[in-house]
């Protein structure tokens, strides 16, 4: 069963109040992450990797001292990264959950530090990657940083929220301003509920 591009869960326009145009949303969705999805349909054709799940495949490809992934793994933990991606986000900009305002306090002594420890790991991501909060198999939580589109599945880690900070993500709404597109994120585009389900 070839992989398929999932819809957004809510309309292209939707996040445009909260500082993700529907241009962003157009090109990120529809043409970069498509590409991701048809590339990888393309790559395991034939190969014993059709057929498995995409975390399996993530898992399965990922080397851990290569200096450039494979391709299917660059197209499918691309896919997976994006996939979580769009449900991280949401229009209503909820509260957070008081579960979650909890564990982020204990473990990094404040929600806004949390923030600035997320800004600062996104913002210092040399080329494209992605910014992590994480929770590590012995229930810890943590913020990372990988390159590319490496994520947490490659470490055993639960991925909580993840933020795409590759240029197609920011450039249409932020230009060059990274650091300025990851607190809009944060303070704006996040859908807590989701964070704290993956809890």
């Amino acid at each position: 069963m070839a992989f398929t591009l999932p819809d957004l869960p809510y309309a292209h326009d939707a996040l445009a109040g909260a500082g993700m145009s529907k241009e962003t949303l157009e090109y990120h969705h529809d043409k970069h992450h498509n590409a991701y999805v048809e590339k990888l349909n393309e790559l395991i054709s034939g190969t014993e990797w059709e057929g498995k799940s995409l975390e399996d495949i993530v898992k399965g490809t990922y080397q851990k001292d290569a200096v450039a992934q494979n391709g299917i793994f660059n197209n499918a933990s691309q896919h997976w990264n994006h996939a979580q991606f769009w449900e991280m986000m949401g229009p209503n900009n909820a509260a957070m959950p008081s579960e979650l305002e909890k564990a982020l306090a204990e473990s990094f002594g404040s929600v806004d530090e949390f923030k600035k420890q997320f800004s600062a790991k996104g913002a210092g991501q040399f080329g494209s990657g992605w910014a992590w909060l994480v929770k590590n198999a012995d229930g810890s939580l943590a913020v990372t940083s990988t390159e590319n589109g490496v994520n947490p599945l490659c470490f055993g880690q639960t991925a909580l929220l993840g933020c795409d900070v590759w240029e197609h993500s920011y450039y249409i709404d932020f230009r060059n301003a990274r650091p300025k597109y990851l607190s809009n994120f944060l303070d704006n585009l996040v859908n807590w509920e989701n964070v704290a389900s993956r809890m």
